[in-house]
């Protein structure tokens, strides 16, 4: 407890699946935390939850793809708490279409939530963070799909692909400018939520049948949690990290090994 004792953290896409698990286990290790969703009332009661569990969180509502929105975010943390220091890019949309079923429609609207959301976030959260003096972080949910394909996935792989290099862009502008800001992107694998429910379903599976089929595939026969992932998000976040900058961590039940 306390690993991240002083820290103010936004946290994107956290009312529900790994945004969730990340506020909660945030608030858990002593961070001052701002949920921020587009879904204002599962938002409000994550935050309402963290508080009566004895944490400290506000609900702030995001649109990821709106400057203006970003901005308000950012001026109501700093009201708040005074400043930022820990920046979550975790928000998310996904598809379960290849290539030729992909329509400028879907390309555009998982493009913008995906990779235009993360390089708002990244921008804005710079300006604040790169003046308080203290140590900062940012943290982009990347995906193992920013790494490796899959077929069925072609606008998702796409975005988490642009998500690795713009982390790693920004990482080497904050450092030869001197910020003390760590910019690093996070891989999950396989996880259970519910983007990956609707990805199933896109493939004509029950979500249950398809994570137990993709579980055997896993090397440690299991496909993750949102947990699994919350725990890396908080290592990035505490200055246990201090010397990881422009990394990919992968989180995926060793997938990516095979």
């Amino acid at each position: 407890m306390g690993r991240l004792e002083g820290k103010v953290a936004v946290v994107t896409g956290s009312a529900e699946g790994i945004g969730q698990a990340t506020a909660d286990l945030f608030a858990r290790e002593g961070a001052k935390v701002v949920v921020a969703d587009i879904n204002r009332e599962k938002g409000e009661q994550v935050a309402q939850a963290i508080r009566q569990a004895g944490g400290e969180a506000i609900f702030h509502h995001l649109d990821v793809t709106r400057e203006d929105s970003w901005q308000e975010l950012i001026e109501t943390t700093v009201e708040k708490y005074g400043r930022l220091t820990v920046l979550v890019n975790n928000a998310g949309i996904s598809a379960a279409k290849d290539i030729e079923a992909t329509t400028l429609e879907d390309w555009n609207r998982i493009m913008t939530v995906n990779a235009t959301g993360v390089f708002l976030g990244t921008k804005f959260a710079i300006a604040a963070m790169k003046d308080n003096g203290e140590s900062c972080s940012i943290i982009n949910r990347s995906s193992i799909d920013g790494q490796i394909a899959e077929p069925g996935l072609f606008a998702y792989c796409a975005s988490k692909g642009a998500v690795t290099i713009l982390t790693k862009s920004a990482a080497l502008s904050c450092g030869q400018k001197g910020y003390k800001i760590r910019v690093n992107s996070v891989h999950p694998g396989y996880i259970h939520t519910a983007l990956t429910e609707e990805e199933a379903r896109g493939y004509g599976l029950e979500p249950q049948e398809y994570f137990e089929k993709v579980g055997k595939q896993h090397p440690l026969g299991r496909i993750g949690v949102p947990m699994d992932i919350a725990y890396i998000d908080v290592f990035l976040a505490s200055d246990e990290s201090s010397w990881a900058t422009g990394a990919e961590f992968v989180i995926d039940g060793g997938w990516t090994a095979q």
